[in-house]
């Protein structure tokens, strides 16, 4: 699912709502979730999950190509850990990643 298809199937779920109107107040939610994790604000969502900021330390790799050492700064990552709600709904569904009808 991307953004258009959330915009879409809100406001399928809620009729008297557009998706003219609903576009902006999800822009909204996402910058504001946006600005709080680079802030480094942990954001939870009870039933769905968390996310935070956390830092890589430096580290080395390898150029594909060449095999030369590369030596790769600092960074930070985003970790999303899923809410237990979410874990027991996505187990119950019986998904497999090997499952080829998906």
């Amino acid at each position: 699912m991307n953004l258009s298809d959330l915009i879409k199937n809100l406001s399928a779920r809620q009729p008297h709502l557009t998706a003219e109107a609903v576009g902006p107040i999800v822009g909204c939610i996402l910058k504001s979730l946006t600005e709080a994790v680079i802030q480094g604000e942990r954001i939870e969502i009870r039933g769905f999950g968390s996310f935070t900021r956390h830092r890589l330390p430096p580290r080395v790799s390898r150029n594909p190509k060449t095999g030369e050492p590369v030596q790769l700064p600092s960074r930070s990552g985003i970790r999303f850990k899923p809410g237990k709600e979410l874990r027991l709904r996505v187990n119950k569904s019986g998904f497999s990643i090997a499952d080829p009808s998906g």
